[in-house]
């Protein structure tokens, strides 16, 4: 409310109370917040600023890229008293202008298509080469030169439309000598059609009262219509009309034409080839901008950033002096964000958010190298809530050991490390597109070594290539196990690591629930059903039943004491069906790992099979080849769903609470450049 008053002693601010937020003081109480819930801890920051600051202030925030501009608390209460939204035209501007970039390049693509990849390789541009403002200009006229021709030819299609339907439409009139304007004062003449039922006989009847003073002549005739031009005296005008409707004539108007139809069908043809070269003329002029491409996509980079800054400036409020600003940033990132404003006269609170603000708190996870590419499959499934877990560290050795038991294959394997590190290292690419082929290095790197274990290469590919080159030799690679031959162990395995990440599960549930002073919860969901698996192993191995009995005995109880009234009988009966059912089939699942593996396998040496039957080494790796490719590009994809089922359905369902907001800060991030 004070904010024009207030806005004077802003500075004073500035230099005194807001020095009490000190970067020591932030990242202290941000490291214990992040211990407790590993998710990047967040604060909330408030900021006045004076107006005349304000564009300056935020590109050193935006340049600096870890602050989300959120909605003024109370702006609708501040709207009433005093305070005002930021004038939109910026807003406006940049959208146009990201919208206009976006069109020319659009544009540059049909008509001056460059040859590209999968993926486009990003230039590496300086910040001053970026932010020039020569190369902005220059960009501007060229999107401007683009967009006018491009606005052209839409209008030359309206047209050569216009003319063609025009050509048409005469094209039935085109053996009459008669203008189409014709008005004599005695005698009148009409253009119409009737149905191809209507025979000559009926229309001479027609005109046969009128004493010779009404007269048809056919234009043309169609599979439905005959196109009629009717001359008559103006004294029988109205009757001759009125007979010839009875029959189903329907007159035809050619309003605003001059001439005969042929007269005019020669104008629209010659229109219609000078629309085609004037469009030939700005299509090649279009394809001749083609160098201009690369000023395009930096432009389109610098008006998309400059786009993201407008839209967090309309989340301001502000009077002429001064505006307020509100949002989130890393709580590590406290003393960054001091140094950035020090050349600034501004105020700036940060603090913890309360727990009832949890579910407005942005997520951003904490990342290293072998977590980020996880954040694919989690944003996938859904961003945890602030304040809960972070599922990546947790996920990610599962998720990639997985992968490489499906896929088993050391071919396969190298494969994909060429392809994440070539990818990666060529053409850089960014968000989920870099997070996909990084978790590919990795489950290739997992894919190699458990291939090595199987002895996998392409399937058995060496082998059978070794048998054609030289008959009656016998050559395998060392494998610790076979898919085909050790099938019992490696579907225990299978049902083994589920059981162990399972577990893993129950104890990451089994943590939080007494982090929140739920203990019973912790004992009769957790402890309990391990002492049944523990009894369940005993007594699989002739240990006895005692730990067994002592679990079930547990299970019974659970519901017992946590139930109410007959919820103590229906909750037994729930609990007993549900754990079971859902530990049993949560167990069963995991021999997907084992099928995978085996169908890869055998699929693969089928294909080398019968590339080998011709026995000729080309025949054989031409063959071998397709099918391994086609065997790989299925066991890719199919590899990905089903270890995506298996963290998701199996693994989440036992600790994981999504629902959390992306941490989307304002930043100088680039599509097609790369900022040095």
């Amino acid at each position: 409310k004070d904010a024009r008053g207030g806005a004077r002693g802003v500075r004073k601010d500035a230099e005194g109370g807001a020095r009490e937020i000190t970067a020591r003081g932030a990242v202290d109480r941000g490291r214990g917040c992040e211990k407790r819930m590993a998710i990047v801890a967040m604060k909330h920051l408030r900021l006045v600023g004076l107006e005349s600051e304000r564009e300056a202030l935020l590109k050193a925030l935006q340049d600096m890229g870890c602050v989300e501009v959120s909605g003024v608390d109370g702006a609708e209460d501040a709207l009433h008293e005093g305070f005002a939204r930021p004038d939109d035209r910026a807003l406006l501007s940049a959208q146009e202008s990201a919208r206009s970039y976006r069109t020319a390049l659009a544009a540059l693509d049909r008509y001056a298509p460059e040859k590209k990849g999968m993926f486009r390789k990003r230039a590496a541009v300086t910040r001053e080469e970026f932010f020039s403002a020569e190369n902005a200009e220059a960009a501007k006229a060229a999107a401007d030169a683009l967009n006018d021709r491009q606005r052209r030819l839409g209008e030359i299609e309206s047209e050569r439309t216009k003319e063609e339907t025009l050509r048409a439409s005469l094209a039935p009139w085109l053996t009459l000598d008669v203008p189409l304007d014709r008005e004599d004062g005695a005698l009148c003449a009409a253009f119409g059609t009737v149905g191809i039922a209507v025979t000559d006989e009926t229309l001479n009847a027609a005109c046969a009262d009128f004493d010779g003073l009404a007269l048809w002549q056919q234009a043309s005739a169609d599979r439905s219509l005959r196109y009629l031009f009717i001359a008559c005296h103006e004294s029988v005008k109205d009757r001759a009309m009125a007979a010839l409707r009875e029959i189903g004539f329907s007159p035809v108007s050619f309003r605003g034409l001059h001439g005969t139809a042929k007269e005019n069908d020669e104008r629209a043809k010659a229109r219609l080839d000078e629309l085609s070269r004037e469009k030939q003329d700005i299509e090649a002029h279009m394809a001749g901008l083609g160098d201009k491409r690369a000023l395009l996509l930096r432009a389109s980079d610098r008006a998309a950033i400059t786009l993201r800054r407008e839209e967090a400036k309309s989340r301001l409020v502000e009077t002429d002096k001064a505006f307020l600003l509100e949002g989130w940033l890393p709580a590590d990132r406290c003393g960054a964000l001091e140094q950035t404003l020090a050349p600034f006269t501004c105020a700036v609170e940060t603090r913890e958010p309360t727990e009832d603000e949890y579910p407005q708190v942005p997520v951003q996870l904490r990342n290293n190298k072998l977590t980020r590419p996880l954040n694919m499959v989690t944003e996938m499934y859904s961003l945890p809530a602030y304040g809960t877990l972070d599922p990546n560290p947790l996920m990610a050795p599962f998720f990639i050991l997985f992968y490489g038991i499906m896929m088993a294959d050391m071919g396969y394997g190298l494969l994909m490390i060429l392809a994440s590190v070539i990818i990666n290292k060529k053409y850089r690419p960014k968000g989920t597109s870099g997070e996909l082929f990084s978790l590919l290095g990795l489950c290739g790197v997992s894919t190699f070594i458990m291939g090595a274990l199987t002895g996998g290469f392409f399937g058995d590919f060496l082998t059978q290539l070794v048998a054609i080159v030289s008959p009656g030799t016998v050559f395998a690679l060392p494998k610790l196990f076979d898919p085909l031959d050790d099938l019992t162990m490696i579907l225990i395995g299978s049902m083994a690591l589920g059981m162990v990440q399972i577990v893993t599960g129950m104890a990451i549930s089994l943590i939080e629930k007494c982090k929140r002073k739920k203990f019973l919860d912790a004992f009769f969901e957790e402890v309990t059903w391990w002492l049944v698996f523990l009894g369940i192993a005993l007594l699989a191995l002739g240990k006895g039943a005692a730990v067994l009995y002592a679990g079930i005995a547990l299970v019974v109880l659970g519901p017992i004491v946590q139930g109410k009234g007959w919820g103590k009988l229906t909750g037994l009966f729930g609990s007993i069906y549900n754990h079971v059912t859902g530990y049993f089939g949560d167990i069963l699942s995991y021999t997907r790992l084992m099928a995978l593996m085996l169908a890869g396998s055998v699929i693969a040496q089928v294909f080398n099979m019968l590339a080998a039957m011709p026995g000729n080494v080309i025949a054989f790796l031409i063959i071998s080849m397709l099918g391994n490719a086609m065997n790989f590009g299925l066991n890719l994809l199919g590899c990905y769903v089903h270890d995506l089922r298996l963290q998701c359905l199996e693994f989440f369902n036992k600790f994981y609470v999504d629902g959390g907001k992306p941490f989307r800060p304002m930043t100088l991030d680039t599509e097609y450049v790369d900022l040095q």
